[in-house]
């Protein structure tokens, strides 16, 4: 039973540390060989080894607990690389420090604080942040990369923020001022005064304009981000530098109302299935990893409400006829897998002068989370 416990602890060990685990052995058995048989048959043999819990969700809890705790920090820096390397995303990390700071305090909090942008920054695991700002009737969350670069704006899909885009920005900033902002009723906006139609969200885009004194920017938006884009360029053509309309509709289905009442008369946890077997491919569910994380948690939380409000600007969408009177360049962009705008209906929007049409392969409906590095790529492609 002792050999079994002490292979349940080399695996566990192995797994979690990787090339770590000879050199933490080394060291603690070079001082202290009762310690380092301990930490291989009970810390990671009996506790860490069982399944009942992930290596990810293990190591977010133990860093929690060594903030907390204060006065660990050489096990508390240890501990988030192995948090990293097991696939938790930097927003997961500081989540779990601002956690701390509501039963442990402040003190310990930006202790952890320092010391997790300390270990990502070693990692070279870049955290995105953004901050509050009011618009004229709602208050939401905005990234802003800053510079004087070209502005470049980002529109997130229907009950995701803009923590959607984070892992196609740093492909974009080096080329534009990135702006991604939470949409009303998502994030940030949520329980904002109700979305009204497409030129409501539309209004708000060019609201946001102001606020940040941009004259017009290249405009991204992704499903119900793709949708308003096209509004905007409608609308305000003289905003719209270049569009590029990701995995959206120009036209209306009856699954859009269908899903409004599912959430009225369901709740969300009920949506949180057909919502990512639809956003998602089968593959993508079972690793589970941060993209999928984020989306569950994003539904899971939502306001049905809000979400129902949105499903029915898509309902009541009708923008086929008015798709020549745009003048701007547009880039459109499917994914081959995609469930909900697949290819066939996506290559609709690219009839006309000056559009690019491109298929990413094997990309399901969320390309942001599951291809951003295709996906960066495409958007930055001349659409000449």
């Amino acid at each position: 039973m002792n050999a079994q416990t002490g292979q349940i602890g080399d695996h566990a060990m192995q797994r979690m540390t990787g090339r770590a685990q000879e050199t933490i052995l080394a060291s603690v058995g070079a001082h202290s060989p009762v310690l380092a048989d301990s930490l291989v048959h009970h810390a990671f043999g009996k506790i860490i080894g069982q399944t009942t819990l992930g290596y990810g969700e293990r190591e977010l809890e133990t860093i929690a607990m060594l903030g907390a705790m204060g006065g660990c920090e050489s096990q508390l820096r240890t501990h988030l690389g192995f948090a990293l390397d097991c696939g938790l995303a930097p927003e997961e990390i500081i989540a779990s420090v601002e956690q701390v700071s509501v039963y442990a305090g402040y003190p310990r909090a930006l202790t952890m604080l320092r010391i997790a942008r300390e270990v990502m920054q070693d990692k070279g695991a870049e955290l995105l942040v953004a901050k509050a700002i009011s618009l004229r009737d709602h208050d939401t969350c905005l990234f802003d990369s800053g510079g004087g670069k070209p502005a470049m704006i980002l529109l997130h899909a229907l009950g995701l923020d803009w923590r959607m885009w984070s892992r196609v920005i740093p492909q974009l900033t080096p080329h534009f001022r990135v702006i991604a902002y939470d949409l009303r009723g998502f994030g940030g906006a949520a329980f904002a005064p109700q979305v009204r139609d497409l030129a409501h969200y539309a209004q708000d885009v060019a609201e946001l304009m102001d606020r940040l004194t941009l004259p017009s920017a290249r405009i991204v938006g992704l499903s119900l981000g793709g949708s308003m884009a096209v509004e905007l360029a409608l609308q305000q053509p003289e905003r719209v530098q270049d569009l590029t309309v990701i995995a959206a509709t120009a036209w209306s289905f009856p699954a859009f109302e269908e899903r409004a009442r599912a959430a009225e008369a369901e709740g969300m946890e009920a949506q949180v299935i057909p919502s990512l077997t639809r956003w998602f491919r089968t593959g993508d569910l079972a690793e589970n990893d941060w993209s999928v994380r984020y989306a569950r948690n994003c539904v899971r939380r939502a306001n049905f409400t809000d979400w129902s409000a949105a499903w029915r600007v898509l309902a009541g969408i009708s923008l086929d006829g008015r798709l020549d009177e745009i003048k701007a360049s547009m880039r459109i962009i499917a994914g081959e897998c995609d469930q909900s705008t697949p290819p066939a209906l996506m290559n609709r929007l690219a009839n006309g002068e000056q559009r690019t049409f491109e298929v990413i392969g094997d990309a399901p409906h969320m390309v942001a989370l599951t291809h951003p590095e295709d996906l960066g790529a495409a958007i930055l492609k001349p659409t000449s």
